[in-house]
């Protein structure tokens, strides 16, 4: 009989090893992207964010931003740390109530290591101590946060939280909000949702806003300054907040006379795309000079440049087709952001036939015409555009003639019954192209694989239908360009 001698040091470090459980070797940091091909940095892996608590203090004159940041979440693996996205400086982080260790990386990476790992399952506590001059701060070269005269506004798509708050930045991990902020007594806080209270306190007002619905990072927005707010209910019974800032000068009447609308427009949408998904609707006009707008859950984000040539209705409706396609149901990843752009370029032809300015078929063969099969519009693809053609106008507008496509195969009952269906089977979730193309089927009854990859895929000039050949192929002049086509084509720089 052999005797083995093992050394006291390996005695030690085998009892070590047998003390630590067998799941300990799996624990790893959570990856530093979420997995979106067009955006590889943006969003994180390992946990999934259900509700963000933002406590703010803001002073317009200096730009100067100061917040906590409680962010309730979930692991989603065996987790040693992981990322929020953010550019402001941090003073202190703590995970489950104990202080975690913390660090930057990359373009807006904020590494947090918790005190201890965390298994997969656990429900995490985040609290986030932070200020800084987001002016200041660029990513990639840009910035969007935007100051105006009075103060502020963060409103920007793909991206736009990580000059004001800490987040798992992408449409993939919706959550819902408390923003509460405190400005200068005098000065308006806007945010989305619902308006829980204000109350004010040596010189600071503060407000409090609440989105009990889940809602993407991008579409959270924040606007200090001094507006005028009104206030309305919609017939069908939204409640209605609109924000007005009060420096618009010529174009505060065609603002007021677009977004006043609002309620008006929400109803007649409803008899399209189902219920009104949110707790309440509206739109803000800062005095900002961007030029775009964007559809920021229930408190729309419009540029005064939008109303520069008198009121536009039509950039309304967009906007607020975005509600139930965008905001509601959000996209799976960018990519599939014709499920956005064109279903709301499309409300946008449906409200031009409403008001009797050219039908959804004049508009698709418009823009048809109007484009030769050499034009480089027909090279981006809608269902897939990349990220350099992500808000190109081929999105928009062959998008909404891929829409129109789809109403003509299947016909208008199966096709408003998949327009109003679709945003009823997804609500409050996310989707891609892919899953509405398996909805539309499902609903129509057709294979609708050769329409998609005609209209979403291929990089060229679909055959015009037999019906209308002869006078499509005509040259764009001999196309009646209908009445709403220039308040339509305002509209290419809105998100």
């Amino acid at each position: 009989m052999h005797r083995r001698i093992i050394a006291p040091g390996a005695l030690a470090a085998a009892s070590l090893l047998l003390a630590i459980p067998a799941s300990a070797a799996s624990f790893s940091p959570g990856a530093p992207g979420i997995g979106d091909p067009y955006y590889p940095a943006y969003g994180n892996g390992g946990y999934d964010v259900s509700h963000y608590d933002l406590r703010l203090r803001y002073q317009p004159a200096t730009d100067e931003l100061e917040g906590t940041a409680t962010i309730l979440a979930r692991t989603t693996q065996d987790l040693s740390r992981f990322d929020l996205d953010f550019l402001l400086d941090v003073s202190e982080v703590r995970v489950n109530g104990a202080k975690a260790a913390f660090a930057t990386s990359g373009q807006h990476e904020l590494e947090i290591t918790p005190k201890t790992p965390l298994p997969k399952g656990t429900p995490v506590t985040v609290v986030v101590r932070y200020s800084g001059v987001p002016s200041a701060k660029s990513a990639y070269g840009f910035s969007t946060w935007h100051r105006t005269p009075d103060g502020a506004v963060a409103a920007d798509e793909p991206e736009a939280a990580w000059w004001w708050f800490p987040s798992n930045d992408h449409p993939l991990d919706k959550a819902t909000y408390d923003v509460s902020v405190a400005v200068p007594d005098g000065t308006q806080a806007i945010s989305n949702g619902i308006l829980q209270s204000t109350s004010s306190r040596l010189g600071w007002t503060r407000w409090n806003w609440r989105e009990n619905k889940p809602q993407a990072t991008y579409l959270a927005t924040l606007a200090v300054g001094r507006f005028d707010i009104t206030t309305s209910t919609s017939d069908g019974g939204v409640p209605v907040v609109n924000a007005y800032s009060e420096d618009l000068g010529d174009n505060d009447g065609a603002a007021r006379a677009s977004v006043e609308r609002t309620g008006e427009l929400v109803d007649w949408l409803s008899g399209y795309f189902g219920p009104y998904p949110f707790a309440s609707a509206g739109g803000y006009v800062p005095n900002t000079t961007t030029g775009f707008a964007l559809e920021t859950q229930t408190r729309v984000y419009y540029s005064p440049r939008q109303f520069a040539n008198g009121s536009n209705t039509s950039v309304v409706v967009h906007e607020l087709a975005h509600q139930w396609y965008g905001d509601s149901v959000s996209v799976e990843g960018w990519k599939d952001i014709w499920l956005n752009e064109g279903f709301a370029r499309y409300a946008q032809w449906l409200w031009s036939e409403h008001e009797g300015e050219g039908t959804t078929r004049e508009l698709a063969d418009y823009v048809y015409a109007s484009h030769p099969a050499d034009d480089p519009f027909w090279t981006v693809a809608p269902g897939d555009p990349g990220p350099d053609h992500q808000f190109s106008a081929a999105v928009y507008d062959r998008g909404a003639m891929a829409v129109q496509a789809l109403r003509e195969e299947v016909g208008d009952d199966a096709f408003f019954a998949i327009l109003k269906g679709w945003p009823q089977e997804h609500a409050y979730g996310n989707a891609s192209v892919a899953d509405f193309r398996a909805y539309a089927e499902r609903v129509s009854g057709k294979s609708l694989s050769a329409l998609f990859d005609t209209w979403l895929f291929e990089p060229s000039k679909p055959a015009a239908p037999a019906a209308r050949d002869a006078s499509l192929a005509r040259p764009s002049a001999a196309v009646a360009q209908p009445k709403s086509w220039k308040k339509i084509a305002a509209t290419n720089d809105v998100h």
